[in-house]
């Protein structure tokens, strides 16, 4: 019996023993990383994610992505041609780590790996890749939070009542991604009506996230918080569709009914107000489209199911610029950034009746680019739907000769005192009224300036000349100083951005009001703003005489500030009375949009470099073809110091300098210096001659002018171009090669800049030269167009 017992106890031991290892082993089981999968074409920054795990798929080196600096990337590069660069992975593929971080001054470009990077001068956000192997005991996200691409748009009704409201999209990203079909079930008879928009969608960043869901450490939180926020919702959630012309579908409910609305979704009513861009404001509903009107769906790769009611700000850092759907215009952008188009009278007015309170609201998918349908076609109401006047067309809004991004600064000084700071509002209200203010034509910003400038209303503020006379009728004097170079600063640095209207496409122009003459110095400030493409105009009233000026802290003040010293950028004015009379005058010029060559930077900010060849092989005839050539890219540009500045060397075995940058400030002195080189016959050392040039010109290259070095020979370089080629364009300098009968056709496609088919020219005669000008020229200001705007 002693014998059996202690056969129990061991055996009842074992069985413990075994049953604690069990979950002790599970517990330490690690669980396994799921990597999710990009594309090549995916940017850092189209991710919501401070550090995160992803898989590039092959090939991705042929595509061309861009990709800006070296090492460490700004977040608009493509994450998988950054990985190659960097050697992270190679063209095959594979698994990376992504970390973002801030942004950086200056971004090189280099390279490396058979991918070129390219310079850029800043950038909000950086990012930095690494072998894709996780960390110990780190779990990174199996779902990628992209940046939503669009607001959705919820229309709610009840018999007499009407109104849209706008609900930004949220962040959160579903569990398990699904295809299931969209359900076909009938849903029960309702007066809800379908959302229509005519505005267009436009990516933001939510300031309210998923709790932990910005965080690999903390994913199991977002998780919890997506599992909570889908339990609220219908069985069937939205999901995210890639490659689906619809950004989320949702699932019909069998029986809606009429359903008191949740604390949460409830929307506010708020008094009738002109249509702007911002959200949760109740909107007249726009007018119908015609059904007739083609549209191609876009891309909705990047988009993220909407919740529903979750609304949230958004980020004014982040704008349409990173649509990434490439057939849309910068200008169509900031158009339909305004909303629907205002009404031209008020509701009561057109015979509105008020809204009432919404009792049901059903959201739908919306998809910006189909022809809309009746915005009152509710499909089950038999009430008939009131007529409603069709909002303008754009092309009708404003003058479409004269578009231009106009910004007065108006002077608010003290000593102009209260009656002529009345004359000139009187005088701006009318330059509105002339110019016929309207987005498809002029848009019109107001900076009163005193001992600093202050914004009284952006471009995109008003889109009527009824508006802007309106706005200009409640400005105040401020007071102060006549600080004109500090508003001349303001306006280059912060006024004239994407954020406050700026079209892009639209010249921007600056006039200023001054009485008498300003307190500060305007030469440096009028600088920096001429080669950011800014137009300046001087109106000055009551300006000083000679006497006077010998008092001024800038005598000619007026042509250091001026685009041109011509006399078309400036309009003196004897009186305050007779300022009304330079109001012709003044619309006539800014509207001259072939003048304004300000605002033509790609031919200007620039410091050119032609590197020329002067061996033996290429004779005294033929090397008056190479300074013909240089000569008539030269003539495309305008020339000065604070425009386009060129200079020239010659190299055969030695080089020669001869003439550096800012050496010639006018084109017809630079055109007579390009015909006065002479032919100096030698061997060819084309790799020497580059680092020449990089030492002896764009050395002294000015930060905020672009370097392009062009360089023109016909033979074979006796010493190695690929080292210093690569060295110069380390600095930001863009090369282009032109070479000519017996040139090496690799050796020009190591000196310049990728893509190599748009910086590299081969000609077999000499005599066929003057070809490739118009070419080039069409590089250049296509090259500085394509760049980002910071």
């Amino acid at each position: 019996m002693t014998r059996v017992t202690v056969i129990v106890v061991v055996l009842a031991f074992i069985w413990f023993c075994a049953c604690r290892a069990k979950p002790n082993g599970s517990k330490n089981k690690k669980p396994k990383q799921v990597v999710p999968d990009i594309d090549c074409d995916v940017r850092a920054g189209k991710i919501n994610l401070p550090e995160f795990i992803a898989r590039c798929p092959a090939h991705c080196k042929e595509t061309r992505q861009q990709v800006y600096g070296t090492g460490v990337f700004a977040s608009i590069s493509s994450i998988c041609n950054a990985a190659i660069h960097g050697g992270v992975i190679t063209n095959t593929g594979g698994k990376v780590i992504v970390r973002k971080m801030a942004g950086q001054n200056i971004y090189k470009g280099s390279n490396s790996n058979g991918v070129r990077s390219l310079s850029l001068p800043k950038w909000r956000e950086s990012f930095v890749v690494s072998v894709g192997k996780p960390k110990k005991d780190v779990i990174y996200p199996s779902t990628l939070d992209y940046v939503p691409s669009r607001p959705t748009y919820v229309k709610t009704s009840q018999n007499e009542g009407k109104s849209v409201t706008t609900l930004p999209p949220t962040t959160t990203t579903p569990d398990v991604p699904t295809t299931t079909p969209e359900p076909t079930t009938t849903p029960a008879p309702t007066t809800t009506t379908r959302p229509t928009t005519t505005t267009k969608a436009r990516a933001a960043a939510h300031k309210t996230r998923d709790a932990g869901s910005s965080h690999p450490y903390l994913a199991h939180v977002a998780a919890t918080s997506s599992r909570q926020s889908s339990n609220s919702q219908p069985k069937n959630p939205s999901q995210v569709f890639r490659g689906s012309p619809y950004p989320n579908r949702y699932s019909q409910r069998a029986s809606a009914g009429l359903r008191r609305p949740e604390a949460g979704s409830a929307i506010r009513r708020q008094p009738s107000s002109p249509v702007g861009p911002a959200f949760n404001r109740v909107q007249p509903a726009p007018p119908e489209r015609s059904p007739t009107a083609s549209q191609s769906n876009p891309d909705v790769s990047y988009a993220v199911p909407d919740s529903g009611y979750t609304s949230s700000e958004t980020d004014p850092s982040e704008t349409t610029a990173w649509d990434h759907r490439p057939e849309i215009s910068e200008y169509e952008r900031w158009l339909y950034s305004f909303g629907p188009y205002p009404p031209q009278s008020t509701d009561q007015d057109r015979g509105h009746k008020p809204l009432l309170d919404v009792t049901h609201t059903k959201v739908e998918p919306v998809d910006a680019w189909k022809p809309e349908a009746n915005p009152y076609e509710s499909g089950f109401s038999l009430r008939e739907p009131e007529p409603v006047p069709r909002a303008p067309e754009p092309a009708s809004q404003g003058d479409p000769n004269c578009k231009v991004d106009l910004a007065f600064l108006m002077d608010g000084s003290w000593s102009i005192g209260k009656r002529r700071f009345k004359i000139q509002k009187d005088f701006l209200s009318e330059v509105a009224q002339v110019i016929n203010v309207g987005v498809a034509g002029p848009m019109m910003g107001i900076i009163q300036y005193g001992d600093d400038p202050v914004t009284e209303f952006s471009l995109r503020t008003h889109s009527s000349s009824r508006e802007v006379k309106s706005a200009i009728d409640k400005i105040s004097q401020k007071g102060g100083l006549s600080n004109v170079g500090k508003a001349l600063s303001y306006i280059n640095k912060q006024y004239f951005s994407d954020a406050n209207g700026n079209r892009g496409g639209a010249p921007n122009v600056a006039v200023v009001l001054v009485d008498g003459w300003p307190t500060d110095k305007v030469e440096e400030a009028s600088r920096l703003a001429r080669e950011s493409g800014i137009n300046i105009f001087f109106v000055t009233i009551e300006g000083p005489d000679d006497s006077e000026k010998q008092n001024l802290v800038e005598a000619n003040f007026v042509d250091k500030a001026v685009c041109r010293t011509n006399g078309f950028y400036s309009l003196p004015v004897n009186s305050w009375f007779a300022l009304r009379k330079a109001v012709q005058p003044l619309v006539k010029r800014v509207c001259d949009t072939d003048r304004l060559v300000c605002s033509k930077t790609c031919l200007n900010a620039n410091d050119i470099a032609f590197v020329i060849d002067g061996s033996s092989s290429v004779g005294t005839g033929n090397f008056r073809t190479v300074l013909q050539f240089v000569a008539n890219v030269t003539r495309e540009f305008e020339i000065s110091d604070t425009d386009t500045r060129v200079g020239a060397i010659q190299y055969t075995y030695e080089q020669r300098l001869e003439f550096a940058f800012g050496q010639y400030n006018n084109k017809a002195e630079l055109l007579n210096a390009i015909k006065r080189i002479n032919y100096w016959s030698g061997g060819t050392s084309t790799g020497a001659a580059i680092t020449y040039a990089a030492e002896q010109l764009f050395s002294k290259s000015k930060p905020n002018k672009r370097k392009i070095m062009i360089v023109i020979t016909d033979g074979r370089s006796y010493d190695d171009v690929r080292v210093p080629a690569e060295a110069v364009q380390r600095q930001g300098v863009i090369a282009y090669s032109i070479g000519i009968a017996w040139a090496a056709q690799d050796e020009l496609e190591y000196i310049a800049t990728d893509p190599d088919k748009e910086h590299s020219f081969f000609v077999d005669e000499f005599d066929n030269l003057y070809k490739f000008v118009p070419k080039i020229i069409h590089n250049i200001c296509q090259e500085f167009n394509s760049q980002p705007r910071n």
